[in-house]
This record gives structure tokens, C-alpha cells and sequence, in this order.
């Protein structure tokens, strides 16, 4: 298999999978949902649960968006309904299609890139007012390319709006029952450097993704070390498991390049 070589390949089949498997964020949104959107009742996620301030957006008609690693049709068709100019960037086949289910649904355009995020982002400078970036990090080795490309294809004044695991849930793997947590891994958590290849081919099998833990200095500071300005930050309770009980483990941050 080879995966340490080529693990964002294996990662997109994974989701391949998980989608046609009914995964929460592989499912567009309703007709019901679009026509609201366009009346102004509307809502998106960066992270599990708590919806991004309506404030942390420009006004959106004209404004032209980046969906970077945020395929599933849920976020596109919503500001396509409000208005923006939208380009979608996955990895994944059945992810992109989910927006390409939508637009065709509801009779817009929407320009579909297939594309890693790990390579050099395949637009020019300065060519979005806002990208729209939600937890997908965890599914790449070195996050600090993304902010830097993310920067450079923004417009001045441009935003960045973006959801992170903030590591804690790689700390802990739950009982088989799912009622218990176990101090499991140390962090940051890499798999290709404490893993042999039989074990990430395993991992693979499982349906479980090749993933990382980044810290806060990776994802925050990153952003920071990119040139961008932090203007606000939340945080969020994941959508299911014991540690959801406890502690928040994701942010959503917003930036700007000035």
C-alpha cells in the first residue's frame, strides 16, 4: 500500500467511504434549507456544533469564496444562496459530488476543484475575499503550507475562517462499550512517524483515516507566523462521545490578512 507516501490518497478514500456510508457532514442540504438561505434564515458550521457569528462574514453578494477541504454540500450551496461567488477545493470524489449534487439541484454554479491542500494551491494571488476552511487539518501531517497559501490567494482585507482540533480528543481512545475514556496517545499525535506500515495499513482497513493532533501553536500560531491578524475565536463540544461530557476540543478562528 504504501501509505506513508501517499497517505492524503488513502484519506481521501476514506472519506469516499465514509460518505456513502451516510457520514453527518457527506449529506447536502435540503431544498427547504436552500430556499431558506435565500431569505436570509441560515446557519454554517466550522466545527461540530456551535454555528459561526453571522458577523464574522462580509456582506455576501459579489464576495467570492474558497471552500478549502469543505466538500458535502452543506457550506457552498448556503452562501451561493446568499449570494457570493463560490470555488470548492477536496480531496474527495463523493464529497465534491455532494456539491455538485446541490448546484445541479438548484440550478447555480459553483466551480469544483479536485485537489490536495498538502500541494501549492492552484489559484493566483489575491484571488478570494474570504475562504471557508472547516476541521479538515487533522487529516494532514503540516499544516503551516495551508496558512501560508491561504494568505497568499487571499485579497487584502481577506478573511480566513477556519476550525481546529485542538488535539485532546487524540489524547484518549474510549472502551469498546464507549462509556469509558483511556489515556492512550502521547501528542502531538502523528501516526506516520510512531507507525509501521502494517499498523497504518490496519488503520486504513478500520475505516479510521490516517490523523494528526496539531497544537495550538501549529494551527493559531501558525495562522499568526503566516502574517495573518487573529480578530476572534470560539470554542466547541464535539457532537458525540464521552469526552464531549468534559471539555471543548474544538476552535474556530477568524483572520485577516492586512
Amino acid at each position: 500500500m504504501e501509505i506513508k507516501k501517499n497517505y492524503t490518497h488513502y484519506n481521501a478514500m476514506t472519506w469516499d467511504r465514509w460518505a456513502s456510508e451516510g457520514n453527518e457532514w457527506s449529506i447536502p442540504i435540503s431544498h427547504e434549507l436552500f430556499l431558506k438561505a435565500q431569505k436570509g434564515v441560515w446557519d454554517v458550521l466550522l466545527t461540530p456544533c456551535k454555528p459561526v457569528p453571522h458577523d464574522w462574514f462580509p456582506p455576501f453578494s459579489g464576495t467570492r469564496i474558497l471552500g478549502l477541504a469543505s466538500g458535502g454540500g452543506q457550506q457552498m450551496p448556503v452562501f451561493r444562496a446568499l449570494g457570493a461567488e463560490t470555488v470548492l477545493f477536496d480531496l474527495s470524489d463523493r464529497q465534491l459530488r455532494s456539491d455538485k449534487f446541490v448546484a445541479d439541484r438548484e440550478q447555480y454554479s459553483i466551480q469544483i476543484i479536485k485537489g490536495d491542500m498538502t500541494k501549492p494551491l492552484p489559484f493566483a494571488d489575491e484571488s478570494f475575499d474570504l475562504i471557508f476552511h472547516p476541521v479538515s487539518n487533522s487529516y494532514i501531517e503540516d499544516v503551516q503550507p495551508v496558512w501560508n497559501e491561504s494568505y497568499r490567494v487571499l485579497k487584502k482585507n481577506g478573511i480566513l475562517l477556519a476550525g481546529l482540533d485542538n488535539g485532546i480528543n487524540f489524547l484518549f481512545d474510549e472502551d469498546e462499550e464507549g462509556t469509558e475514556l483511556k489515556m492512550a496517545h502521547h501528542l502531538p499525535y502523528n501516526p506516520l512517524k510512531n507507525m509501521d506500515e502494517s499498523e497504518l495499513e490496519m488503520m486504513f482497513s478500520n475505516n479510521d483515516g490516517i490523523q494528526f493532533s496539531h497544537t495550538i501553536e501549529e494551527q493559531v500560531g501558525g495562522q499568526l507566523k503566516a502574517g495573518f491578524t487573529l480578530t476572534d475565536l470560539f470554542e466547541d463540544y464535539n457532537d458525540y462521545g464521552e469526552l464531549a461530557k468534559f471539555i471543548p476540543t474544538f476552535v474556530a478562528t477568524r483572520a485577516i490578512k492586512k
